[in-house]
């Protein structure tokens, strides 16, 4: 059975580091989409979604965006840019980053009982 995720308990589960959206961990995570073509998250994106994606730049935050993502995850150790961090605030979106790959994030969540 599918179940549904705090941001908070996802940071310890991939061991990221919240980069904006403090005030947002309590949010409720179903699914999980790991993704670098933003034309693929636009077509494939699930309700209460995270996405996790190696694309830094403006464009995968107005994405999210446009299909409600919750919170946005940057994998391998990427680390976004004032610019992005300001777009994410304003778009009320927790952003985390992890060093591990995207693989490895995607397993850990799976495992952890986010099943789509």
């Amino acid at each position: 059975m599918d179940k549904s995720m705090k941001i908070r308990d996802i940071v310890d589960v991939i061991e990221a580091t919240v980069l904006q959206g403090e005030e947002l961990l309590d949010t409720e995570i179903l699914s999980a989409y790991g993704c670098d073509l933003m034309s693929d998250v636009l077509a494939f994106v699930e309700d209460q979604c995270m996405l996790l994606t190696g694309l830094i730049n403006p464009q995968v935050i107005r994405t999210a965006e446009m299909v409600d993502m919750k919170a946005i995850v940057f994998v391998r150790g990427k680390e976004p840019t004032a610019e992005i961090l300001e777009l994410a605030k304003e778009a009320n979106m927790v952003v985390l980053a992890t060093k591990l790959p995207m693989y490895i994030s995607c397993g850990r969540l799976y495992e952890a009982g986010i099943k789509r």
